[in-house]
């Protein structure tokens, strides 16, 4: 219980920060999983949009500070990598 009713404003902030962070990174891990999906099943198109999706709402929460900008950059690597893996193997047909 805050003893100020600064402290107290201070908890109500940080609640309604603590969802929206919360809002931000289960968006993120979503839009991860539809790209794994959209790799998956192969179709181009999708993928393309899904990893620009990816690429952009990373973008966003590493702006607002959710996370960390060196955190956003490696995802978006990683996942670019796993698109261009995909791409390639479709190509040989492997």
């Amino acid at each position: 219980m805050a003893n100020t009713r600064s402290a107290a404003k201070r908890k109500r902030q940080t609640e309604r920060r603590t969802n929206l962070n919360k809002s931000i990174l289960s968006g993120l891990k979503h839009q991860q999983k539809r790209l794994a999906a959209a790799v998956a099943s192969g179709d181009k198109a999708n993928v393309q949009v899904a990893l620009n999706l990816l690429a952009s709402r990373l973008d966003k929460a590493a702006k607002r500070g959710v996370v960390h900008r060196n955190l956003a950059n490696r995802r978006k690597s990683r996942a670019a990598k796993v698109v261009a893996i995909a791409s390639s193997k479709a190509e040989t047909g492997r």
